[in-house]
């Protein structure tokens, strides 16, 4: 026969054990004045040896309000990520809010859901969705938060629905779209790409951006190939670029990634932009070091952080209206390491001495037969 479940400590038990009122109790964990320094430790003390958590929902109830907002966030020391969530704490503290963070890791089973759940349990306002990845199966995942409490997500994810969601920030496919123009307007006849990891939905956007520029402009679609954004994927990615004479134009879904990509073209003796221009994305601090200099796409996560907070708060704070949808232009910080095509200032040049060698042509003046 199975035991009854055992009901979590309370602040009664607690006050109990340490000889005190809940009052005191209450005063201890609120960190409030008049408590000697003798009964808070045996305050605190109690409450360890129970293994009492305060219950956060109840204590909200007096205080109308948590003023806390809850980032799922995928675990990551990745650039992008780790930028924008240190970006997100400094905004929500500009506008009085607490930020609480639960991290995912690739790979978990509904580890957005979980925690998602796990924030509303200590009692949130309000929840970032940062970086999330498809977790369902082949193309389509879908992550559904059904709860009335809004959401902001810095991207359009499918399946993502409520009465108070908020789609704001930067949009990957423009800025993929923008890395891929540039090279098409240097001339180059198409643009590879190596690509972040596919489940990834930033990875996706970058990708669907680069070929909607290349279709718009008649373009040839490479194969693209797939790297986990790290150096080492980038690597290898460019060594099988390297052996390739075709290639002329490589966007890079991330400047790490593209690091790796550079160093594997140096190494085959493929000159960076003389012979292959490469262009990255994110514009971390040794982009503008690198030899040559990268070219890149730059997100100012700072500004996507506070735009797209100032959106989720208002939503905690008014009465529930319409989704919102709000793009933030990611801008090409132009360098050094990319170029026209090889050859191009030649065949420039050739195509001007055969326009000036044929003669003008003369009018005729034979009428027009009817």
């Amino acid at each position: 026969m199975s035991q009854p479940a055992r009901r979590p400590p309370s602040s009664t038990d607690v006050a109990r054990l340490a000889g005190v009122s809940q009052k005191t109790v209450s005063r201890v964990l609120n960190g409030e004045p008049y408590v000697s320094e003798e009964v808070r430790e045996r305050v605190l003390a109690a409450a360890r040896e129970l293994g009492y958590r305060r219950n956060t929902a109840a204590r909200a109830l007096h205080l109308g309000r948590f003023h806390r907002i809850g980032v799922a966030a995928l675990g990551s020391a990745l650039y992008g990520p780790s930028s924008l969530l240190v970006a997100l704490e400094r905004a929500a503290r500009e506008i009085g809010y607490a930020l609480a963070v639960v991290n995912t890791l690739e790979g978990e089973d509904d580890a957005i859901m979980s925690a998602v759940e796990s924030l509303l349990g200590q009692g949130v306002d309000g929840i970032v969705v940062s970086d999330p990845i498809d977790e369902g199966p082949g193309e389509g995942g879908a992550l559904r938060i059904d709860r009335d409490v809004p959401v902001l997500s810095f991207r359009p994810i499918p399946g993502l629905d409520g009465p108070r969601v908020v789609v704001a920030g930067a949009s990957g496919v423009a800025a993929g779209r923008q890395a891929t123009e540039h090279l098409l307007g240097l001339g180059h006849a198409t643009v590879w790409h190596v690509a972040g990891p596919r489940r990834w939905w930033a990875a996706r956007d970058r990708a669907r951006g680069w070929r909607e520029a290349l279709a718009a402009a008649g373009a040839a679609e490479p194969p693209p190939l797939e790297g986990d954004w790290s150096p080492a994927s980038g690597y290898a990615a460019g060594r099988i670029l390297a052996a390739k004479p075709e290639v002329t134009a490589v966007f890079v879904a991330n400047d790490d990634m593209a690091i790796g990509v550079l160093c594997a073209l140096a190494e085959a003796g493929r000159a960076v932009p003389g012979e292959v221009s490469v262009v990255g994305m994110d514009d971390i601090p040794p982009a503008a070091y690198l030899s040559p200099p990268l070219t890149t796409v730059r997100q100012d996560f700072e500004a996507v952080a506070r735009h797209g907070l100032a959106l989720l708060v208002e939503q905690i704070e008014r009465a529930p209206g319409p989704r919102a949808h709000d793009d933030l232009t990611a801008r090409l910080v132009v360098r050094q390491s990319a170029a026209p095509p090889p050859g191009a200032e030649q065949r420039k040049e050739d195509l001007c001495r055969e326009c000036s060698s044929v003669p003008p042509t003369i009018p005729s003046t034979t009428p027009p037969s009817c």
